[in-house]
């Protein structure tokens, strides 16, 4: 039987999390896939694992980051679909069949994302899909929420890329992975791109998975992560929006520039964030820049819809993490 999906696994020195990520894959009730994995020139000894348990791989000889890594398996794969996953996962056994049925649905669906749950705490949200908002902040849909709150599935603005499915011929239309990123918002960009188009990003609840989450970052914030995350954000607007919709969004998006400036300095890293901005606004120019085309006219009015909406969401899952850790008396 010709496989339907390929499971893109990118790793660089994840050995720690090689054995329990693919014991879950091999518990799969859905057997039609294939796996994958890209190695970015790990030193960890994850290399000769992979080699010796015979799991197929593609090892290249030095970290091209999250998007290298994806856009080699993707270009490698020859399934309809292709599955990313991070090596810091445990999926559960019912995870390939139903991100296959859910994208099944439609061929205007480009990707699903997963409930994805906190490894450490698995009475906790991780990703419910990610969203954006007139702030240009991109966040995860969810996060520190119970889990018992996401169990509908709906449109997202774009897949969390550490688990999720995509339709394979759309990247060919849409183009890849920036790899200019590198890491961070490499997936908010091509569902941007995607939406753009006309297709759309779901999530999808029933296709769980446990995520330890920073697995190979280290940290949720440090200063590679914060210059990166600040550069790659200009990257996201300047390449995604035309200059219309710059201009329109241009004082809320400011406005999230400065808040955030603010709060990295508080903890520290306000230097490594001026410095991401400054580095974006320099080279933004070599992006490749979506091209406006007026048949797309109403995809950008429902994107700065979802922005829009985007914003109250995230004021208010924001508010409800904020009184749970100060209740009011």
């Amino acid at each position: 039987m010709k496989k339907k999906v390929t499971v893109i696994i990118p790793n660089y020195n994840g050995l720690t999390f090689m054995k329990p990520c693919f014991q879950a894959l091999n518990k799969q009730t859905y057997k039609n896939f294939d796996v994958l994995v890209v190695d970015n020139g790990s030193t960890d000894g994850s290399a000769e694992w992979l080699k010796e348990n015979g799991v197929p791989s593609i090892f290249l000889e030095e970290n091209t980051g999250f998007s290298g890594a994806v856009n080699t398996g993707i270009r490698a794969a020859s399934t309809p679909y292709v599955i990313l996953l991070n090596n810091d996962t445990e999926v559960c056994p019912d995870y390939v069949k139903e991100l296959v049925r859910c994208i099944e649905r439609s061929p205007k669906i480009f990707s699903v994302s997963s409930r994805m749950i906190q490894s450490a705490h698995r009475e906790l949200m991780d990703d419910a899909g990610d969203m954006y908002s007139l702030l240009g902040w991109a966040y995860q849909r969810g996060v520190g929420q119970p889990v018992k709150g996401y169990k509908r599935a709906g449109r997202i603005f774009s897949a969390c890329a550490g688990a999720a499915i995509y339709r394979r011929k759309v990247f060919d239309e849409i183009g890849y992975f920036d790899e200019m990123h590198f890491a961070y918002l490499e997936d908010m960009d091509v569902g941007f791109r995607a939406k753009i188009a006309g297709y759309d990003n779901l999530y999808c609840p029933t296709a769980e998975v446990y995520h330890v989450g920073s697995g190979t970052s280290g940290s949720k914030y440090n200063s590679f992560k914060v210059k990166l995350a600040a550069r790659n954000n200009i990257y996201l607007n300047y390449k995604n929006m035309p200059a219309p919709m710059l201009v329109f969004n241009s004082l809320p998006l400011a406005a999230g520039v400065f808040m955030k400036y603010l709060f990295f300095r508080k903890i520290g890293f306000g230097k490594d964030y001026t410095a991401g901005l400054k580095e974006g606004i320099c080279t933004a120019k070599k992006c490749r820049k979506v091209s406006f085309r007026m048949e797309n006219l109403k995809n950008y009015a429902f994107i700065e819809w979802e922005m829009a909406v985007g914003t109250l969401l995230y004021i208010y899952e924001f508010s409800k993490r904020q009184l749970k850790k100060f209740p009011l008396l």
